[in-house]
């Protein structure tokens, strides 16, 4: 497939992509409080002494935290610093009660990484790309300015004040809405994965400011503008997109661009200027002289690598290795729930390729159809690995073993306790089969003369017919021996 461009007025156009996605940190509480987190409470029920910034209030960092932080770095293969420092970013906002953020700039806690996204032709990425990840650094959040509750007030509601936040830079090495999505979706795979951030972009607890920029295929990069706040990664497309063809219009109508902040309209799909972009100078960043600069000891280094999980490429090249299919793998360890619960049913003693073709095909089905997702199972991997046991032993055919499914999720029986109430052992038994086969030949011997002269798709109809005439407990293997056999004496 050829490289994804835009074709202007005048020639086409390249996108070069970069993405600072925030990430709020899974821990007991913020990052400098010992106040909750939790999405929804009311508002300023969740707001500390510290958070508030009163006077005399000193910081003290979450150890939790700087912990999830330090096993994020780890799972994308990242440089940690064992020294690092925080940093006071100066600015005034109604819902900044300190006049300044706490944050990192100079000596972030975790440097360079990389994260590999596939290779998906479908979605228009040819070949697998590295993407860069040039940092990540502990910082804290903002309130929350509530413009909808009063005619002519805004209120603020500081229960985010103070949330600890990871933010993960990326390099602009992606090229095109495609790979941005796909590098989104694999970030909050692995970061759900290593249990440092839920990933709902939802509730704002994952979004990310989308850094754009256009130009001649192969040119200097040109001037970008960062799109804030985005909390999809439909809308993450969408803004790229957007905002490149107005970059575009913009250069060939003799206009400049303007390095700026911007907001995302998703209701007229365009993106609108907020405010000019700043500098890091111009927040007078400066150390912070309330914090010392934090010091991580090898114990502890070794202690965030021992916890981490089986991440997502490891597991999809384990899939791989047991011949389960590139598609199927990519299908289980796309989000942790699936990819635990699979590894739960081979643990239970299904077979890898068999359970994988189920899972994704009947299992998925059915949950989609239920409107439940896998953690709502009414299945366990455990009942899923007997039913997967009847069929691979021959108890039942794969055709019984749908119907039993089907009971299971009704009744949230066993499927061995469902055949045996249900009479739907598959039958083996050699002289019932040879039986119903001559009963159907002989009702149709038309089509047994038509096969002898040549017509061998008919095979098929014979086998069907039998299958009817045993309600579908036939073993299919032995219907076709002796099918094969009747049909070479008749």
């Amino acid at each position: 497939m050829s490289e994804y461009r835009i074709k202007g007025e005048t020639g086409e156009w390249e996108v070069v992509i970069g993405l600072e996605v925030h990430a709020q940190v899974t821990s007991n509480a913020k990052l400098f409080s010992g106040a909750a987190t939790a999405f929804g409470a009311e508002p300023n029920t969740q707001v500390s002494l510290v958070d508030a910034a009163m006077p005399g209030m000193l910081p003290v960092p979450n150890r939790e935290c700087i912990r999830q932080a330090v096993r994020t770095g780890m799972a994308i293969d990242a440089v940690i610093n064992k020294w690092s420092r925080f940093d006071r970013k100066n600015y005034f906002y109604a819902d900044l009660p300190q006049g300044y953020q706490i944050s990192q700039l100079y000596h972030p806690l975790v440097g360079e990484g990389s994260l590999t996204i596939e290779a998906d032709e479908k979605a228009g990425i040819p070949e697998a790309k590295r993407v860069g990840i040039e940092r990540i650094h502990v910082e804290q959040d903002a309130g929350k300015l509530m413009h909808d509750q009063h005619p002519s007030m805004s209120y603020v509601d500081l229960n985010r004040s103070g949330v600890a936040l990871m933010e993960i830079v990326s390099r602009p090495d992606m090229r095109s809405p495609a790979e941005a999505g796909a590098y989104v979706r694999k970030l909050r795979s692995i970061l759900r994965y290593v249990g440092s951030c839920d990933g709902n972009m939802e509730e704002g607890s994952m979004r990310a400011d989308v850094n754009v920029s256009v130009r001649r295929p192969g040119d200097e990069f040109g001037t970008r503008t960062e799109t804030k706040n985005v909390n999809s990664v439909r809308f993450v497309m969408a803004v790229i997109e957007s905002e490149a063809k107005r970059q575009i219009e913009l250069i060939e109508s003799g206009g400049t661009v303007v390095q700026e902040t911007r907001l995302y309209d998703p209701d007229r799909n365009e993106t609108r200027s907020m405010r000019s972009k700043e500098d890091a100078h111009d927040y007078r960043y400066f150390p912070d002289p309330d914090l010392l600069p934090l010091e991580l000891d090898d114990a502890f280094l070794e202690e965030c690598r021992a916890s981490l999980p089986e991440l997502p490429d490891a597991k999809r090249a384990r899939y791989i290795a047991a011949g389960i299919s590139a598609y199927n793998a990519d299908v289980l360890t796309a989000e942790v729930e699936a990819a635990r619960w699979f590894d739960a049913l081979l643990e239970a003693g299904a077979k890898p390729v068999a359970a994988a073709n189920w899972v994704t095909s009947e299992l998925f089905g059915a949950l989609n159809r239920l409107g439940k997702d896998i953690s709502e199972s009414p299945v366990s991997p455990v009942q899923a690995a007997e039913l997967l046991g009847l069929v691979a032993d021959g108890t039942i055919s794969g055709t019984i073993a749908k119907q039993v499914f089907e009971k299971m999720l009704e009744t949230g029986d066993g499927a061995a306790a469902i055949v045996e109430r249900e009479g739907l052992k598959q039958t083996s038994d050699t002289g019932a089969i040879e039986a119903e086969i001559a009963r159907v030949l002989a009702a149709n011997a038309d089509k047994v003369e038509q096969y002898k002269a040549g017509k061998e798709a008919l095979f098929g109809f014979f086998v069907g017919q039998t299958m009817k005439a045993m309600q579908g407990k036939a073993n299919p293997q032995v219907v076709n021996e002796l099918l094969r056999k009747a049909l070479g004496r008749a």
